[in-house]
């Protein structure tokens, strides 16, 4: 029997990037039964519902949240809407992500082994070249070597970096501490014991959260290189304010799972490396400096 997976997309002014997310999902679901499309729309003014609704060659709904509530909201409206009872997973996935064919069995059969909980793809940019999606655990000793000789290099060298950068460790299934939350399938069971994604985070660290309270519960995160999955991203590189969002989550995250002590310590060293690359002149950096420094100056709501 095929698995049975419902697909959640969470959107926000997505109309550019929709339709080519919707048309890759029947060959990307060949070799399961893809039960729904939950399409979650975060006040959108471009059409985006409009556009969703257009496709009836697909098991279409859509979700209207009314207010900018963020990626957690989301997922967590979209499954409100399933029957989990009679589903294996639930596919997790951005508007700007196209599968590849046959990439959700792919994930799915990796979900059949005990204790996988989460199964990840291998990302690529556009024009096909690897995009990082791996992390480790975040501790102090990262954050301090990412400061001192940057993320992208830390990644490289061993495990010193929470970002896995090595192009040869993207070659290889193995599981991770957590992973960019793009694209992650998710099992019914795993769900279901971990609970809903964490609202508080309006964006970024949601999935980071949520994956480590899934390993809380013995759930792990998988990830499977044979699922490819196209995504545009990278807001985050360029856009000061969700720059600073992310640098900002990244800290409350680690203070709410290992306290203050830890925390302190974690906060300096990402203060230590935002800073110097404010000084290099990044905008990005200088955003991320701000919200750190100023919580006045820390987003507490997103655009609507």
């Amino acid at each position: 029997m095929k698995a049975r997976t419902a697909i959640v997309v969470v959107t926000y002014n997505s109309a550019p990037v929709l339709g080519d997310c919707l048309r890759s999902l029947p060959a990307g679901a060949e070799g399961v039964e893809l039960t729904d499309v939950v399409v979650v729309d975060n006040a959108s003014r471009d059409g985006t519902l409009e556009l969703a609704a257009s496709f009836t060659e697909l098991p279409v709904r859509t979700v209207q949240i009314g207010r900018n509530a963020g990626y957690a909201a989301g997922i967590n409206a979209g499954v409100n809407e399933l029957d989990l009872a009679t589903l294996d997973s639930v596919l997790v996935i951005n508007p700007d992500c196209r599968l590849s064919r046959g990439g959700l069995a792919t994930l799915q059969e990796v979900l059949t082994v005990p204790g996988r909980g989460i199964a990840v793809p291998r990302l690529v940019n556009p024009d096909g070249t690897l995009q990082p999606s791996l992390r480790r655990k975040p501790t102090v000793g990262r954050a301090l070597a990412e400061a001192v000789i940057g993320g992208t290099r830390a990644g490289r060298i061993g495990t010193l970096g929470e970002l896995v950068t090595d192009p040869r460790e993207y070659e290889r299934a193995a599981p991770a501490a957590w992973a960019t939350g793009a694209a992650m399938l998710i099992s019914v069971n795993a769900l279901l014991q971990t609970g809903p994604w964490d609202e508080s985070f309006l964006l970024y660290s949601e999935e980071t959260e949520f994956a480590l309270r899934a390993a809380d519960r013995g759930w792990s995160l998988w990830y499977e290189p044979s699922a490819v999955v196209e995504h545009i991203g990278g807001d985050a590189d360029t856009n000061p304010m969700l720059a600073a969002l992310l640098t900002v989550n990244r800290v409350r995250l680690f203070r709410r799972r290992r306290g203050f002590m830890p925390a302190l310590a974690y906060y300096m060293a990402v203060v230590l490396g935002e800073s110097a690359r404010a000084l290099a002149g990044r905008p990005t950096a200088k955003a991320s400096v701000a919200a750190l420094l100023r919580p006045s100056r820390r987003i507490q709501t997103l655009a609507s």
